[in-house]
């Protein structure tokens, strides 16, 4: 693995037609007045001219600063796991933990977060709750500006990397990235579009270690599975549609459900579960028609949601319609971490990610 310059010009060629619509985009985007911005949720901000310090409140925000612009990020929600750290900058993982809206009771420390000295801070749109008031009513206290980016769904991206790159300085970056989130949607779009509802496969998302942790149809944590023609077979609404919380099922249900394919979180299950004679009478563990999520530096499906989806997508697209979508996921694994991570990754490195 080498690291690319992150700047350099990227390996994915724009579309002329996309270019021609982008420019004057981002070029309509400016401030209303000198430092004031509108969010993505239309509450206007004063912020500084110059943004060289930021902090995100939860990780698909801050894992969007880091495609943009790693430089930028002052501190991590929590600590890196091994995984992250394979792929990322050396300066990211010696950032302090100042905690935020994670799932695992870990609150911003104010005294963290006042020493970074941030000059702006981003939340996460979709997240509203008593926390995230609380959060807002602190930052003002400490003076600190804050605004909000919408990154509820995969199709919130596009936009989203368009805003926080212009915020940032960063409009040409954007652009980049703007234009392989658009292309990549819409070639997932096109390819499900024609699928019929009786050909689209059941899917179930098996979380934890002994994989019987799972979310329902409709939550952000499963998106992918409808997003890429697939039938999520857990149908239950969780405590949490946002992220804090999973629905426990039983092995019974699983067997109920018998679904096409199974995707998997945790390498520990997926050693497991084809040698588990209780798991082998349930259809897809027999025709082998469990994946392991990819992750590194970042889950590609889920847990936390991030910009990786784009990734993540196709390659849910070619495990579920491989006759549709044909896609050399190496490749474009490969081309993918280059332009989002700024890493060049070996054939070995793709392969591994990829589970070959």
């Amino acid at each position: 693995m080498r690291r690319s310059s992150r700047y350099r010009v990227a390996a994915y060629t724009l579309p002329i037609l996309v270019m021609t619509f982008l420019f004057p985009v981002l070029a309509g985007m400016s401030p209303a007045s000198a430092g004031e911005i509108t969010d993505m949720t239309g509450r206007k901000v004063v912020v500084p001219d110059t943004i060289n310090r930021v902090f995100a409140v939860s990780p698909p925000g801050t894992y969007l600063l880091y495609a943009l612009d790693p430089s930028v990020i002052i501190g991590l929600n929590f600590p890196l796991w091994e995984s992250e750290k394979r792929y990322t900058a050396k300066s990211y993982q010696t950032l302090p933990v100042i905690g935020g809206m994670v799932g695992q009771g870990r609150n911003i420390n104010q005294e963290v977060l006042l020493a970074a000295k941030p000059d702006v801070i981003v939340i996460w749109a979709g997240r509203v709750s008593a926390v995230t008031r609380n959060y807002e009513e602190m930052f003002a206290r400490m003076k600190i500006p804050w605004f909000n980016v919408c990154l509820d769904t995969i199709d919130d991206y596009p936009e989203a990397i368009l805003f926080v790159g212009r915020l940032l300085g960063r409009k040409e970056r954007a652009a980049e990235l703007h234009g392989y989130a658009v292309c990549s949607l819409n070639q997932v779009k096109t390819s499900v579009a024609g699928i019929p509802e009786a050909s689209r496969p059941k899917v179930y998302y098996a979380q934890g270690m002994d994989g019987l942790c799972t979310d329902p149809a409709g939550s952000m944590h499963t998106e992918l599975i409808e997003f890429c023609g697939g039938v999520n077979v857990h149908r239950k609404q969780s405590r949490d549609n946002y992220g804090y919380g999973m629905d426990k099922v039983t092995l019974e249900q699983v067997m109920l459900y018998d679904p096409d394919a199974i995707l998997i979180k945790e390498k520990a299950f997926y050693a497991e579960v084809f040698s588990d004679p209780r798991w082998r009478r349930i259809k897809a563990v027999r025709e082998k028609r469990c994946f392991l999520i990819p992750h590194g530096p970042f889950n590609w499906f889920d847990r936390p949601p991030s910009f990786m989806r784009l990734l993540g997508a196709k390659w849910l697209m070619s495990i579920l319609h491989p006759e549709r979508f044909p896609i050399d996921m190496m490749g474009e694994t490969k081309l993918f971490y280059r332009l989002f991570l700024g890493v060049d990754l070996s054939d070995k490195e793709a392969k591994e990610l990829l589970g070959e």
